[in-house]
């Protein structure tokens, strides 16, 4: 069965701020709460269908990607077209998702001392444009949190054991009475944990983690645009009590380049042209993206700001293998400076050059200031 749309699930429009995003899932979560629906199978479904659209859609890289590809955009990571990556249990999230709502003391609140998922990453890459048309294995370097050796992720000091908390006995959270209610808050003996590190571990402090360096290969597709993000599933921080690792996104930026524009798969760039050559027709040389050389036929005549295609010299697209951008050449007739005497001789024989056939475009003007002058003597004589 194929999905609903994220912002069709939470009933909000497509540019949805994230006041209105958050408004529209606490309504729904309280509706279709497995605590409010006890044994009602589809009003849990609906729920898990609630928290899976406000966790992709609150989440600003989530929605950028959805935004643009739909559910496609979670199909190629890993996890089975799931939004959270590989190993990752959606209630999990949306249980994080609705504490961070509702507050910890929430209606329905679930142990929060087990296994957590560890957080993504960003990573900002820049490259060129001619390492944007051919692709490229890029190699980058991720500073990151991975499990303590000494103490296997564990933050106790070798020799001993996280033990059980004995303020919530191991559930990593307390509950009160209040009323009618029934509170529940995050243990703060344990801060959620279930568990507490009477000797921490030297080298982590009981964090059961340290920052490192990593070496990453990342494969750059050819074509790739500015804002394009790659996913590196399972590449970003480690999980605690043995969660699933987090994604790596990286967000690649195409620097400016010298000569060419870029417009989607389109290249555009601006070349002189000698007045003569723009007078009689001719030929000019320009470079390609490729690094190679490509020969442009000026037709006699042309003008400035006339545009030529060269088929197939622009940008390959990164979505249809095969297909290849344009390049459009702009032309600017530039006009000769620091003339010999002869040289000034010559081009004044071309003054006696006039007509529409020498100059259309003089001709075309000159006729339109002439409608334009007798059209406002005529009004001068009517008032």
């Amino acid at each position: 069965m194929s999905k609903r749309d994220y912002y069709e699930v939470l009933g909000v429009a497509r540019d949805a701020d994230d006041k209105q995003l958050k408004s529209a899932y606490r309504k729904l979560a309280m509706k279709y709460h497995p605590d409010q629906n006890a044994g009602n199978g589809e009003a849990e479904e609906q729920f898990k269908e609630v928290g899976e659209a406000y966790a992709v859609l609150c989440d600003a890289d989530k929605r950028a990607a959805y935004d643009r590809y739909g559910h496609a955009a979670f199909e190629n990571g890993g996890g089975g077209g799931s939004p959270f990556g590989a190993g990752v249990n959606p209630e999990d999230i949306f249980q994080d998702l609705f504490s961070q709502v509702f507050g910890a003391g929430g209606f329905g609140g679930r142990r929060r001392g087990g296994p957590q998922r560890g957080s993504d990453l960003r990573y900002d890459l820049e490259i060129t444009l001619a390492e944007a048309y051919f692709g490229k294995d890029e190699t980058i370097h991720v500073p990151q949190a991975v499990p303590c050796e000494p103490c296997s992720g564990s933050g106790a000091a070798q020799g001993s054991t996280p033990e059980k908390c004995d303020m919530c006995d191991g559930h990593g959270r307390v509950r009160a009475q209040q009323g009618f209610f029934t509170m529940e808050r995050t243990c703060p003996r344990c801060s959620g944990k279930g568990k507490v590190i009477r000797k921490p571990c030297k080298e982590c402090g009981g964090a059961g983690q340290v920052r490192e360096e990593r070496k990453l290969s990342v494969k750059i597709p050819a074509g790739v645009e500015s804002g394009m993000r790659i996913r590196l599933s399972g590449e970003g921080e480690s999980g605690t009590a043995g969660g699933a690792k987090g994604d790596l996104y990286i967000f690649v930026d195409v620097v400016e380049h010298d000569i060419f524009e870029r417009d989607g798969p389109n290249l555009y760039c601006r070349a002189p042209v000698p007045m003569a050559t723009a007078a009689l027709g001719g030929e000019i040389e320009i470079p390609t993206i490729d690094g190679g050389r490509a020969k442009v036929a000026i037709p006699e005549g042309a003008q400035t700001g006339r545009k030529l295609r060269l088929r197939g010299k622009g940008m390959p697209s990164v979505r249809s293998s095969g297909q290849t951008g344009d390049l459009y050449v702009e032309m600017f007739v530039e006009t000769p400076q620091n003339l010999s005497a002869r040289q000034k001789d010559i081009l004044r024989e071309f003054c006696d050059c006039s007509g529409a056939d020498c100059h259309p475009e003089s001709e075309g003007f000159l006729g339109r200031i002439k409608r334009f002058w007798s059209g406002h003597e005529d009004e001068k004589r009517a008032n």
